[in-house]
Parts: structure tokens; sequence; C-alpha cells
């Protein structure tokens, strides 16, 4: 019997794992269907190159994030980088975020933007992330902008999707700060993200190792859950092996997660899975013998001849990951149903930065068959009395893949913090209440 299982090794599964070590519990396991740790928190190295599973980028906004990666990673062990990102449309460059940085872009989409800002909608209480646009920014930012941008990340109706996952992610502006960033030099200084962190050396994987060093449990690799009996509290894996628990944290993906479940008569938590909607994202690396293609982080492609809707340069995160005088590109490509093709994405991006066969050193190609949690119709209704029938069944599912939700890896660490916390005071209680009653 162990007191609590943790499902996945990834940044929530670890943090949880590291702030339950911190208060003194060790009545844990934690299990990891992969060889390797990390899950998307991951680094790959391929031909002198290292390439993230994406770009995964360290915003640092509250205080005991700061704490935990002064006590993991070392603030010493990160680079300091000041964003600097693009928009790439009407064939020229212009600074994020769009909405304050129309400086550049050709007169008549400055003129769009700001016209429909101006008689943009009154909408009192927008209901899908279409009407907060129209609402919040007018007609031009979204033609130019916002619509084709978010339609080619999400591959989703923007009719059906509701705005609750904007938050921090979108920031707002006034027509006051449009006309400056139309008239005057851009801003980096606007979002969350304008400010990161990022390991001076071996890519993301460096944070992740850093948190299990830190761990005295061991972590249980190669276990990948087959079946989940929550009338007997067991959890089965592939391989025969079963372990018996009082709480599940869960944080894999809540769709996989729920597949797994064998229900009791008064659950039904098995079939809710199909509900619950994720696209897909085709990481594309490439390894390309120039130095200096872009001097950008990364840059986003809201028109729809681009394959890709972002672009980057891991090189400029931490010059190790790439050889001396080369550079390290990724470009994300978003889909539900038919995966992009490889071939036609290295073609474009060839064609943007005219490259030549003879520049390409090496490819790697890394998949995320649920990146972006699709925030429709039935999510908004149901999801929190989802996530607490489990919970009246201890399981408590965080993360991003687990609260199946759009958040940084700052919010995946909280999310650890959280839930060690609260499963630790309530365990204080119940060894209370057994004192009291002896």
């Amino acid at each position: 019997m162990t007191d609590i299982v943790i499902i996945g090794a990834g940044l929530t599964g670890l943090s949880t794992a590291y702030y339950l070590e911190q208060m003194g519990f060790f009545d844990y396991q934690i299990f990891e269907k992969e060889s390797e740790i990390g899950g998307l928190c991951r680094s790959v190295n391929q031909d002198g190159f290292i390439f993230d599973y994406t770009g995964h980028l360290i915003h640092v906004s509250d205080e005991n994030f700061k704490q935990f990666l002064a006590e993991t990673i070392s603030f010493d062990t990160l680079n300091t980088l000041h964003r600097k990102s693009r928009i790439f449309s009407n064939n020229c460059y212009s600074h994020y975020p769009f909405q304050t940085n129309l400086h550049g872009l050709p007169l008549p989409v400055i003129a769009d933007c700001i016209e429909g800002f101006i008689k943009r909608k009154k909408i009192k209480d927008p209901q899908t992330f279409y009407q907060w646009v129209m609402k919040h920014f007018g007609s031009g930012f979204a033609h130019h902008f916002f619509i084709p941008y978010q339609q080619k990340l999400f591959c989703y109706d923007l009719k059906k999707i509701s705005a609750s996952w904007t938050g921090r992610f979108v920031p707002q502006t006034n027509l006051e700060s449009i006309i400056q960033g139309a008239l005057s030099e851009p801003d980096d200084h606007i979002g969350y993200n304008a400010l990161f962190y990022y390991p001076q050396k071996g890519g993301i994987n460096q944070l992740i190792h850093a948190i299990a060093q830190k761990l005295k449990n061991k972590i249980k690799t190669n276990y990948e859950v087959e079946k989940i009996d929550i009338s007997r509290n067991i959890v089965h894996f592939s391989h025969g092996e079963t372990v018996t628990y009082n709480k599940i944290i869960n944080t894999i993906p809540l769709n996989n997660f729920l597949k797994k479940i064998k229900d009791k008569s008064s659950t039904n938590f098995q079939t809710q899975h199909h509900h619950l909607k994720a696209n897909s994202v085709l990481n594309i690396n490439i390894g390309i013998n120039r130095p200096h293609l872009a001097d950008y982080h990364w840059c986003y492609f809201p028109e729809s001849r681009y394959p890709f809707y972002r672009m980057g340069f891991s090189h400029h995160f931490a010059q190790p990951m790439a050889p001396h005088n080369t550079s390290a590109l990724y470009t994300e490509c978003a889909y539900l149903n038919k995966r992009p093709c490889t071939t036609d994405i290295i073609k474009k991006v060839k064609n943007f930065f005219d490259l030549n066969d003879s520049e390409i050193i090496t490819v790697q190609e890394l998949h995320i068959p649920q990146a972006y949690v699709i925030y429709n119709f039935w999510r908004e209704k149901y999801l929190t009395s989802l996530v607490a029938r489990l919970a009246e069944n201890s399981i408590y599912s965080m993360g991003r893949y687990g609260s199946w939700k759009y958040s940084s890896m700052q919010e995946s660490v909280l999310d650890g913090k959280l839930i060690a916390e609260k499963l630790l005071h309530v365990t204080v209680n119940e060894a209370k209440e057994m004192t009291v009653s002896r």
C-alpha cells in the first residue's frame, strides 16, 4: 500500500514529489511510462545540436516559483533574457504584441486596425473567443492577426471556443497605446513573457534533472498505466505489476487518464474522455550551417501560406544549443486530423531564409499528440464538476494536461505545490482524528 501515487514524471509530477518531500512526506511513489522523465519538458541531442520539445521558456512572476528555481536548478545556471519576438505578416516584420506594435506595417493595415478598434462592437458578455476579440480589439486587429493566428494555432472554429483561457496570455490595449505603437519605435517590454530564463547548457532537460536530483524517492520509469480500479484502489501497469493506493495525483492528459479508469457502478468517468479536445503539434527542428539567420528569439506567422504558426531559434536562448557558427531552428505546426508534411515545412523554411540543401545539417522531428487544450463549450460547462467528482474518489488531476488547461511552466510547478499542501493537510487532520479515536 502506498499513500499517494503520482502518475507522470513531467514538470507537475516531479514538482509535486519535490514539495511532498520538502514537507517530510515520503509515502508516495511516482511512475512514468517513458524511459526518460520530463514529459514534454525534455531535450534531444542530435549531431551536436540540442532540441527541446518546442520552446520551453521559464517565465517568473511568483515568489514561490522563484524560490523553487533557486532551490533546484539555481539562477546561477540560467541565462536571463529579454524577449525579442516578431510577427511576420504582409511581407514584413512587426514586433510582438501586435496590438501595441503596428509600427512598420503597411499604412492600410494600420488604418484598418485603428478604425476597427474605434468602431468595435459593445458586447456585454462575450461567450466566444471571436466575440472577445471583436469586443476588445475590433475587426481590424481580428482580421490581420488574432483570428488567422488563433485559427492556425487551435485548428478549431473560434466561434466555438470560449475566451476564458486568454487572461494574462493576451495583453489588452487602449487607443493611446495603439497610436503610440504605430508612430514610435517598437516596445518589447509588454506581455507576461517580456523577460524569461533558460538553462545555460543542456536545454530545458537541465531543469527536470535538477528537480529529480533533489528527490530521495526513486522515480519509476517504463511504468505505463493500463487500468485504474477505483473500487479497489489499485493501479495496474502494462507489464503486470500493480500498486494499491489511498490517493492518486494524475498529471498525464486527462482524456487519456479517463480511458484507463475502471468505473464503479456509481461513476461514469471513462466515457467522458471523448469530450476533451486538444490539437497536436508537429515540431520540426533543423540544424543549419549558417550562423546569423535572424536576430529574434521567435516569430509568429498568422498567414495561412506558412504551415507553421511559430518559428524560433534556441541557440539565442543559450549558445551551446548549436555548434559554433550554426543555427538551431524550430518550427511548430498545429493540426487536429491530418498531420502536416515534414518535407513541405522544410521547403517553406528553406525558401523563407533562402537556404540550400547543403546548409541543412540535421533534422529532428518531434511529435506532440496533445499540445493545446481546446476550450470548447463542453469543457466550460462540465470540466469543474468532472474534476470535483474525481477528487471525491481520491483522484486529483493537476498540471497543464491533468487539469486540461492552457498554462505555463510556472503554473505547473505551483499546481504541484498546491496539491502537496492540500493532501498533507488532509493527512494531518486524519492522523489527529485517529489519535482522538484511540
